[in-house]
Order: structure tokens, then sequence, then C-alpha cells
């Protein structure tokens, strides 16, 4: 099943973004190769592809797990929490209906 997980960003995220982003990168990378992958990005602090020094305000990642078990282990697992970049974790089921 898909599940979506939203996280919010701390304040001033960026520079920790920057250090966990290939980590970050390589995990996401993982699911694609192995079809699992739906979309993932960031949130931008500002409306612009680059928000520059405004950074991001949190992240949106569609993927499909065994279950929601296994998906908020994932989701625990993820570089940018484990360096401080997220404030909040919430992962729930995702139905795909369009397109």
């Amino acid at each position: 099943m898909w599940f979506s997980i939203v996280s919010e960003d701390v304040a001033k995220s960026l520079a920790r973004r920057k250090q966990a982003r290939p980590a970050h990168l390589a995990r996401l990378e993982t699911l694609q190769q192995l079809g699992r992958l739906l979309v993932a990005g960031p949130n931008p602090g500002i409306a612009a592809d680059d928000p520059g020094d405004a950074g991001f305000t949190g992240s949106v990642i569609i993927a499909e797990f065994d279950s929601l078990t296994e998906a908020r282990i994932w989701a625990d697992n993820d570089p940018y929490l484990v360096a401080g970049v997220y404030a909040s974790v919430t992962v729930k089921p995702f139905k795909k209906v369009l397109p």
C-alpha cells in the first residue's frame, strides 16, 4: 500500500538539510529503483523552485510499503530526522486516485 510521509522542519534547517541531503536522497533513490516511490520533494519556504536562504519548511514522500509499521520504521530512520532537520513526521496510509 502507498503511505504519505509528511515532515515539518525545525526553524532554520537549511544547513542541516544540506549536510544530510546525500544520504536522504540515496534512500529515496533506492525506493525509486525498487519501483516503490510515487513522489518525493521538499516544501520551499517561499513560492520559488530555488528558495535560497528561505530554505524549506518540510517534505512530502509518497511511497509503497508492506505495512504502516514498515513505513514508520523507514521514516524514523530518515537521515533528515537523525540530523535534526525534522521537528515532526506524520505517516498515514495513502490511496492514489488520480492520475
